[in-house]
């Protein structure tokens, strides 16, 4: 099996710790500090200068997590989507000032939707609509900025939700991304497929992949090798349908990275 280079989701603070690992392999890295409303509009300028201070040398492949926290994308209020297109921008800003390529946004789909979209013949349509009022001048900006935006599954059931809600915006700069914990848990759970048929799900249209490790219970961000994700089963998928997507580890405890990155090695999975 071709084995994948794997990089990590960090926050700021944990840059320097994995500085060496990321810079000599140029890995691909995602900055999550800018989820947090807190540390957006003029709060994000030190953690910017920082981030680039300590990445001195990197030239891998960059992104960040964009807000999510009482954002959501499928808005009803028209006063909530502005608040929400507000903090998509602010975020763009920061992926453009740190040279960052793709931005991570979070899924619109629950569990309810899977039970309850197809109860007439409008409602699915009329929640994509809603999404690209929230998202297009979003996506306009993006393809300004060249930031790709992902959309990551967090409840998702349907693999394809994602992937057709990507695809209706028509655009190289919306895309999918793939939480390996997320969908595990949506698996145990809930009744979804496994985790590998998320990635075929996407195929290329996935350009994002949070590693994380997890019981099919909860959303655990466990090291590869603590729960019970077939990781050969999600590495074939992924060297088959999406060898081009961003792998990152995104793990609870960032000092699992290093144990959760050599895990996957040992298994002949990863570079």
């Amino acid at each position: 099996m071709t084995k994948l280079k794997v990089g990590a989701a960090l926050m700021v603070a944990d840059l320097k710790t994995h500085r060496d690992w990321l810079v000599d392999g140029q890995r691909d890295l995602e900055i999550q500090d800018f989820y947090s409303p807190n540390n957006l509009g003029d709060a994000a300028g030190d953690l910017i200068t920082a981030a680039k201070n300590i990445l001195q040398g990197y030239s891998g492949r960059l992104g960040i997590h964009g807000p999510f926290y009482d954002l959501p994308l499928d808005c009803h209020d028209p006063e909530v989507r502005i608040i929400v297109q507000k903090r998509m921008h602010q975020a763009l800003d920061v992926a453009a000032n740190l040279g960052a390529t793709q931005m991570v946004l979070h899924s619109p789909y629950s569990t309810w939707d899977y039970y309850n979209l197809d109860s007439d013949l409008t409602s699915r349509e009329a929640q994509i609509s809603r999404v690209h009022e929230t998202l297009s001048p979003v996506v306009a900006r993006a393809e300004d900025y060249g930031v790709v935006l992902v959309i990551e599954n967090i409840e998702d059931k349907n693999p394809l939700d994602r992937v057709i809600l990507a695809n209706s915006f028509n655009s190289d700069f919306v895309r999918v991304s793939l939480d390996t914990g997320h969908a595990h848990y949506a698996h145990g759970a809930t009744g979804a497929p496994p985790v590998d048929y998320y990635v075929h799900a996407a195929g290329d249209r996935l350009a994002h992949i949070h590693l994380q490790d997890a019981d099919g219970y909860a959303d655990r961000h466990w090291a590869p090798g603590q729960g019970s994700i077939n990781w050969q089963a999600v590495f074939k998928a992924i060297a088959e349908a999406a060898s081009q997507a961003r792998l990152v580890l995104e793990l609870r405890d960032s000092n699992d990275v290093m144990s959760g990155f050599e895990h996957l090695v040992a298994l002949g999975l990863a570079e």
